[in-house]
C-alpha cells in the first residue's frame, strides 16, 4: 500500500508540474492571439480579461496531452533512478505499480468532467458576453427554453426579436411566430404574428400574417393589417442559425440532459448534444487510457536507449487516439454511428492497445 501511495504522489506531482507549464504557455498564446484579433477594438485590460476567460476551455482541450506527458515524465524519471527495477525486484509486476497512477488519472478525469466542466461552460458563456460587450458587436442570438424558441436578428440601428413555439430540425421554419421590430431611436415600431415563417434568401416568408404598427398615442388594433403571405427582410442564413445554437461545450454537463430534452420538445435535432454528453461521460476513461499510453512506452530502463523514440511513439499514439475520437464524434454527429458507440469505442480501443503493448513489453 505504501508503494501505491508513493507512485500516486509522484504522478500528482508530475501532473501538476506539466499542467502549470501548459497553463503558462496557453495564457501567453491566448493573450497574443486575442491582442491580434481584438486589439484594435478594445484596450489591453479587456484583452487580458478575454484571454483569461478563454484559458479554461483551452486547458480542458489539452488535458489528454497533459496526462500523456505527465505519465511519460514520471516513468522515465522512475526508470532513470532504478525505482522501477526495485519495484520489480520485490515482486511487483508492471500492472501492479501502474495501478496507483492510473487510478489517480481516472480520479482526475472524473473531477475534470464533473467539477471542471461546469467552470469551462460558465467561462465560455461569460467570454462570449464580454467579447460582444468589449467589441460592441451586434448580431443574432438564439436561445431555447420551455416557453419556445427566441431569436434576435438585426444590425447596429434596428433589431427584430422573434419568438416561436416550435421549429423544424434546422430552425429555418418556425411555427406560431411573434416578431417585435425595435428601432434604437424610437423603440418598438411593429408587432407581427404569423402562423409560420420560413427562412429564404434574405427574407422570412410569413404565412397567415397579422401586423400591428406601433405608433405612440394610437391604438395598434385600429391599424391592424392582415396578409395571407408577407416577406420580412432578414440578414440570417441557415448556417448562422445553426451556429447560434452554440457549441455543446458551452453547456454544463449537469444541464445537458435537460437541454437535450428541451431541444427535442422544440422540434430540433439534439444529436450533436447527445453525442457530446456521451463523450463527456467517456472522458474519464479516455484520460485513464492516456496514462496507460504514456506508461506503455516509457517503463523500459534507460540503459536500453531509445528514450526519445519512446516519447515520440507515446505522443503519436495519443494523437492517433485523439483523432480517432474526433472522427467518431463526427460520425456520431451525422448519425452514421450511435452516440454510445461513437463515444466509448475510441477509449476502449486505446485501453486494449495500451494494455497489449505493456503486456508484450513486460512478458514478451
Amino acid at each position: 500500500m505504501t508503494l501505491h501511495f508513493y507512485f500516486a504522489r509522484k504522478y500528482l506531482f508530475y501532473f501538476s508540474s506539466v499542467l502549470a507549464l501548459f497553463l503558462i504557455f496557453i495564457s501567453m498564446i491566448d493573450f497574443l492571439e486575442h491582442l491580434r484579433r481584438y486589439g484594435d477594438d478594445t484596450d489591453v485590460s479587456n484583452v487580458m480579461i478575454l484571454a483569461a476567460l478563454n484559458v479554461p476551455d483551452t486547458a480542458y482541450e489539452v488535458m489528454p496531452l497533459v496526462m500523456i506527458l505527465s505519465s511519460v515524465w514520471m516513468f522515465i524519471a522512475l526508470a532513470r533512478s532504478s525505482e522501477l527495477v526495485v519495484a520489480r525486484s520485490v515482486g511487483r509486476s508492471a500492472l501492479q505499480f501502474l495501478m496507483a497512477p492510473c487510478l489517480v488519472g481516472l480520479g482526475l478525469g472524473i473531477a475534470t468532467v464533473f467539477l471542471f466542466n461546469p467552470i469551462v461552460a460558465a467561462s465560455q458563456k461569460t467570454y462570449d458576453l464580454k467579447r460582444q460587450e468589449f467589441t460592441k458587436s451586434s448580431g443574432s442570438v438564439l436561445s431555447i427554453g420551455a416557453e419556445g424558441l427566441w431569436l434576435r436578428q438585426g444590425n447596429s440601428t434596428k433589431q427584430t426579436v422573434i419568438r416561436a413555439s416550435n421549429a423544424n430540425l434546422d430552425g429555418t421554419r418556425l411555427f406560431d411566430v411573434t416578431m417585435i421590430e425595435l428601432d434604437d431611436a424610437q423603440g418598438p415600431v411593429r408587432r407581427i404574428h404569423a402562423a409560420s415563417a420560413s427562412l429564404g434568401d434574405g427574407y422570412w416568408y410569413l404565412e397567415d400574417v397579422k401586423i400591428w404598427p406601433i405608433v405612440p398615442g394610437q391604438n395598434p388594433q385600429n391599424r391592424l393589417e392582415k396578409h395571407n403571405t408577407f416577406q420580412l427582410p432578414s440578414s440570417l442564413t441557415q448556417d448562422q442559425i445553426r451556429d447560434r445554437f452554440g457549441a455543446p461545450s458551452s453547456i454544463s454537463i449537469w444541464n445537458l440532459p435537460a437541454y437535450i430534452a428541451t431541444l427535442q420538445n422544440s422540434g430540433f435535432s439534439a444529436q450533436r448534444y447527445i453525442v457530446w454528453f456521451q463523450m463527456e461521460l467517456a472522458r474519464p476513461l479516455y484520460l485513464f487510457v492516456m496514462v496507460l499510453v504514456g506508461a506503455s512506452f516509457s517503463m523500459r530502463h534507460t540503459r536500453f536507449g531509445g528514450t526519445g523514440v519512446s516519447i515520440l511513439m507515446a505522443v503519436l499514439l495519443g494523437f492517433g487516439l485523439y483523432y480517432l475520437r474526433n472522427f467518431a464524434q463526427i460520425f456520431g454527429n451525422t448519425g452514421q454511428l450511435p452516440a454510445i458507440i461513437a463515444a466509448w469505442t475510441p477509449p476502449l480501443v486505446g485501453l486494449l492497445l495500451s494494455l497489449g503493448i505493456i503486456l508484450h513489453t513486460e512478458d514478451g
